[in-house]
């Protein structure tokens, strides 16, 4: 089974126009490059969860990161591992299956 996502409408995403991120380079909210120290991917991972914090399109934002699920990067003041957990939580709790 495969799943279906609705297509893009542009309106869809018109909150990204409101993002304290909007025009800045997306390489910010990508920390987990391999290349890089331990320490360096520690430092851009805070760097941008500090610059999402007060955003004021945060929650959408994260709606948006988990709905398509976005499997990289920082969205709404998350880490891909924190989304994940976010995501899973709901199945644990009515002990389903994701």
């Amino acid at each position: 089974m495969s799943l279906q996502l609705p297509p893009a409408r542009l309106e869809a995403y018109s909150w990204q126009e409101a993002g304290h991120c909007r025009g800045m380079d997306s390489e910010k909210f990508f920390t987990d490059d391999r290349d890089q120290t331990q320490k360096r991917r520690v430092s851009r991972t805070r760097d941008a969860k500090e610059l999402c914090s007060g955003c004021p399109v945060i929650r959408e934002c994260l709606e948006h990161a988990l709905a398509v699920p976005e499997n990289y990067g920082i969205w709404g003041g998350t880490t891909a591992a924190e989304r994940q957990r976010l995501l899973l939580r709901p199945a644990a709790a009515t002990g389903t299956a994701a």
